[in-house]
C-alpha cells in the first residue's frame, strides 16, 4: 500500500465517498440543506496555509467544497491564501483560540475574538467558527462561550456545540492517525458510534464496503498531508513527539 497522508492518498479517500453516494459538502451547505448522504469537508488550517491550498485546489478539482477554519497566528492566517480558497468556493471560517492568547482573561479574549472575526470578514462573510484545541494550553478556548455568545457576533454555528456527534459520525486526523483519541486533548466528541479506524486504507474500505454511517464530519489539519518527502517526514517525526508528550502531560 502507498504511504498515508499524501494527497493520493487524501483524494483516493474523497473519491471514495463520492463512488458510494455522498455529497461532499461545507459545514455552512450541511447546515442549509438536508442530506441523506453527507459527508463534511472541515479542515483546521493549524500552520503551513499552503498545504491547505493544495487540498482546497483537489477538492475544487473534483467539483466539492469543505470549510477552512484559519487561525490569528501569523503561521496560519494568510490572506493570499484565504483569497484564493475562498475563490474556489470553500467556506472560511474562524479557528479561534482568544482565551488561550489572552491567557484565560475573558474580557481581552472576546474583544481578541470580535477583532480577528471582523478581519476575516474582509475576506469571506465568516458565519461559522471552531475552536482550537491548543493542547498545550491548560485554557480550554470552548468556555469562552461561558459567558459570552458566538451567535451574538454573527456566528451561525460551531461544530463542537451545534452538531449532534450521535447522529453525524466525527473523524479527525488529529495525531496524524485516525483513531488517535488517545493522544487527543480537546478535538474529541461524546458519541454512540463505536467505529474505529486506523488508517485512510481503512476509511476507504469502510466506504467502498458501506460500512460507514450516512453522515459523518471529516477533520483534517492539511499541514500533514504532503507529497514533499522531507515534509512528509519531518510532519511524522513531529508528531510522535508532540504525541508522546500530549499522552504523558494532558490527556486523562
Amino acid at each position: 500500500m502507498a504511504k498515508d497522508f499524501t494527497l493520493e492518498k487524501y483524494e483516493a479517500f474523497l473519491k471514495a465517498a463520492i463512488d458510494n453516494g455522498y455529497q461532499l459538502v461545507s459545514y455552512q451547505n450541511y447546515l442549509n440543506n438536508d442530506f441523506e448522504k453527507v459527508l463534511i469537508l472541515r479542515h483546521d488550517v493549524d500552520k503551513k496555509p499552503q498545504n491547505s491550498l493544495r487540498t482546497a485546489q483537489l477538492q475544487h478539482q473534483l467539483g466539492v467544497t469543505g470549510t477552512y477554519y484559519f487561525r490569528a497566528v501569523p503561521e496560519s492566517f494568510d490572506v493570499s491564501v484565504i483569497k484564493q480558497i475562498a475563490n474556489l468556493g470553500h467556506e472560511i471560517g474562524y479557528h479561534y483560540e482568544d482565551l488561550t492568547i489572552c491567557k484565560g482573561d475573558y474580557e481581552n479574549a472576546i474583544v481578541h475574538f470580535e477583532k480577528w472575526l471582523t478581519k476575516l470578514r474582509e475576506f469571506y462573510p465568516v458565519k461559522t467558527v471552531c475552536m482550537h484545541g491548543s493542547p498545550l494550553s491548560r485554557h480550554d478556548n470552548r468556555k469562552l462561550w461561558d459567558k459570552y455568545n458566538y451567535k451574538d457576533f454573527g456566528s451561525v454555528a460551531e461544530p463542537y456545540f451545534d452538531i449532534d456527534f450521535n447522529e453525524v459520525f466525527y473523524i479527525t486526523d488529529t495525531g496524524r492517525k485516525w483513531d488517535g483519541n488517545k493522544v487527543s486533548v480537546r478535538d474529541k466528541v461524546a458519541s454512540k458510534f463505536e467505529l474505529t479506524f486506523h488508517s485512510t486504507d481503512d476509511l476507504i474500505i469502510a466506504f467502498k464496503e458501506g460500512k460507514l454511517p450516512n453522515k459523518i464530519m471529516q477533520n483534517i489539519h492539511p499541514q500533514r498531508w504532503s507529497n514533499n518527502r522531507l515534509e512528509w517526514i519531518q510532519e511524522l517525526f513531529l508528531q510522535n513527539i508532540k504525541n508522546s508528550i500530549k499522552k504523558a502531560l494532558f490527556v486523562k
